[in-house]
Parts: C-alpha cells; structure tokens; sequence
C-alpha cells in the first residue's frame, strides 16, 4: 500500500508530496468507445479490402478523359458519347469485387468464374455482344547459371472482355504489366478511335512481343547447355536438359495455343473486329508464327541434346565395362597361377627348383604388362 501512495505523489517545489487524485473514469471511458450508444457491444470495424482496380479511364474520339472516374459512372459517360468507351484494369480480383463489375458492365458468369480463377487456356469465346480473349503471358527469369533448379519462364494471365464501349483487363501475376500498354497506346489517337478491340490489339502485341523476347533469350541458353553437353571436360547432368525442357513445355503451353484465337480474329468472315484492327492482328499473327517455329525448333534441339547425352553416358559405362574387364583380366593370370601351384600335388613343374618361386613371379609379371601393353594399344585402359 506503501508503494502504491507513492506512486500516486509528485514532488512539490517545496519539497513536500502531494496526492495525485486518480483518474477513475478512464476504464469507464475506454468501454464506452466499445459500445454503442444503446449499449449494445459495437462490432470491429472492417478492414478496407485490396482494390483490385488497377486503373479506370474514360476514352472520348481517342482521347482520354480527365479526372478519377469510378467504372460504372465511365460506362454511363461511354454509352451516351459516340464514339466512347472505357477501358477498366484489374488485377488479381476477387470473386466479390468481379461479381460487382460483371452486374455493371454485362459480363457472363463463366466467363467470370474464368477471370477470377485464372487457369484457361488461350481462347476466344463469345458471349452476346462481349467477347472473352484468354492470353497466357510469358517473361523470362535471369538467371546467372543454368541449373536443376533454375526458373528460366514465368508465366500469368492477361483475361480481356471485349464490349461495344467498354474493354475490362484482368491481369493475374506479373509477367506483363498493362501501364506500358496504355501509356503507348494513349500516344496513337488515331488506334485509339478504333475503340475497345484496339486496346486488345495492343496488349496482345505487348504479349507476343515478350514471346519473342523470351525465345531469343531461350535460345541463349540453349547454346550454352549443348556447349556444356558436348564438353568433355563439364559434366554436362541430364537433370539440367530435363529442367531446361520443362520450362521449355510452360512457355510452349502459353505460345502454342494462342494460334487458333489469333485465326479468328483474323478472319475475313469476323465482323466484330473493325477492318482495320484485323490488319494489325495479322502482323500479331505473323509474330506468333515467327515464335511458334522457334518454340519447335527448340524443342527438337532439346531432344537432340538430350538423346546426345544419354548416348555419352552409354559410350562412358561401355568405356567403365572396358577398362575393368582389362584389369580383371590381369588379375585372373595371377589367380590363375597362383591358385595351380597353391594345389597340393607332389609331383608338379619346377616345384623342388631352387629358382622356382621367383620365376614364376617374374612369369606372372611379364604377362601382366604384356596385357596392359596390348589393353592400352587398343584403347580399353
């Protein structure tokens, strides 16, 4: 109690004590900012959820419109204008916030389901008047050495619906980012007029793009991993050709599909993509082609590479086979000789001789070189 009183003191410039009163409403205080005016316990309030939204922007005659616009007010702004849509970027939304933007903007629910879980296919689907663009985006990793374990591609998602006036982007990973596209593309008003399928044109050229970027670098190590195989000096391990061969196999799953979707937008027969626009996914497609034939042929390098390999370690275990069944064989003339005169027989060759012991040494050793000689002119040791 001694204790406490003191606590309670503060020095006085006389130097005596004074008693600090206590402040005996501060637990009541701290549980009414825990209630409710009624009474009533006062819930947690909710933390403020990752805004998936990227960026919203509101494109008028191929400008930008200025201000922070929220996506349903833009897609109102766009129907009224003439010639106006908006552009909604997403990344990595969740099912809520999706769920939200596909009531506003008209969107399928599998075709939602797809955004959100990320894990198609490239394809092209069609839903009244909106179409669903699936892109597997691809990066390459840096990497210093080429190892068992070495990332070499990553790869994400670019997921586009494509309306009258409105094109929504659904980006998953970070293997290509969007701002760079826009940027570039605010820059060309003469594409931008164009309308929704302009933009697609453009992000599906960044990804094709970055395709050929990751092929140019792949081909690097390529060359590097068949110097190293055909090195005798390297080891040259088959787990570094199996790695370098799976990621071979992600990239090619993102490239290869994309051929069929890039065909119908193509088309002469596609009446949803201006006339235009069709010209520049052409040279897309010209791209993906260029990439399609370097993925193959990499492939058939890998295999080549590979069966190369195995055939050294064949060649090697042969040579291995080689070299023991030659010192096995001079090691038999010793076990041979030595096992005839250890028999126990009283009437064998030069076995009462005085020289007889190192004779037969010296026997036992000129057949041993004179195999070894023979064994090292023909290449076995």
């Amino acid at each position: 109690m001694a204790d406490r009183a003191e606590r309670g003191r503060t020095a006085t410039p006389g130097g005596g004590r004074v008693i600090r009163s206590r402040d005996w409403t501060a637990p009541v205080r701290a549980m009414t900012r825990r209630l409710n005016p009624d009474g009533s316990a006062r819930a947690p309030e909710p933390t403020s959820p990752r805004q998936a939204v990227v960026d919203c922007a509101l494109y008028l005659d191929g400008e930008r419109q200025p201000g922070d616009w929220n996506y349903a007010e833009a897609l109102a702004a766009a129907r009224r204008a003439d010639n106006g849509f908006v552009w909604l970027g997403l990344h990595e939304p969740e099912l809520a916030e999706m769920t939200d933007i596909a009531a506003t903007y008209g969107l399928h629910e599998l075709a939602v389901e797809d955004a959100v879980k990320a894990q198609q296919r490239p394809k092209l689907e069609q839903f009244g008047e909106v179409s669903f663009l699936v892109l597997r985006t691809a990066r390459y990793c840096e990497h210093t050495e080429l190892t068992e374990t070495s990332e070499v591609v990553e790869t994400g998602q670019v997921l586009l619906f494509i309306g009258p006036n409105f094109l929504v982007s659904v980006r998953h990973g970070d293997a290509c980012r969007l701002a760079p596209v826009r940027a570039d593309l605010e820059r060309k008003r003469e594409l931008l007029l164009h309308g929704p399928w302009a933009v697609a044109y453009a992000v599906t050229d960044r990804v094709v793009d970055l395709y050929l970027e990751v092929a140019d670098r792949l081909e690097d190590d390529l060359d590097t991993l068949e110097t190293d195989v055909f090195d005798r000096q390297s080891s040259g391990r088959i787990q570094r050709i199996y790695q370098m061969k799976r990621e071979l196999v992600e990239f090619k799953r993102a490239v290869m599909p994309l051929q069929r979707p890039l065909m119908t937008i193509t088309a002469q027969m596609n009446r949803d993509v201006p006339k235009e626009i069709r010209r520049y996914f052409r040279d897309v497609q010209d791209h993906l082609t260029r990439t399609v034939e370097q993925v193959n042929s990499y492939d058939d390098l890998l295999n080549s590479i590979l069966q190369a390999r195995l055939a050294q370690v064949t060649v090697d275990q042969n040579n291995d086979m080689r070299k023991i069944a030659a010192w096995a064989a001079i090691a038999a003339v010793w076990t041979a000789i030595a096992g005839i005169y250890g028999m126990n027989f009283d009437f064998m060759p030069e076995l009462r001789w005085t020289y007889g012991y190192p004779t037969v040494l010296a026997v036992m050793l000129a057949i041993s070189l004179g195999l070894y000689r023979w064994f090292r002119r023909n290449g076995w040791l």
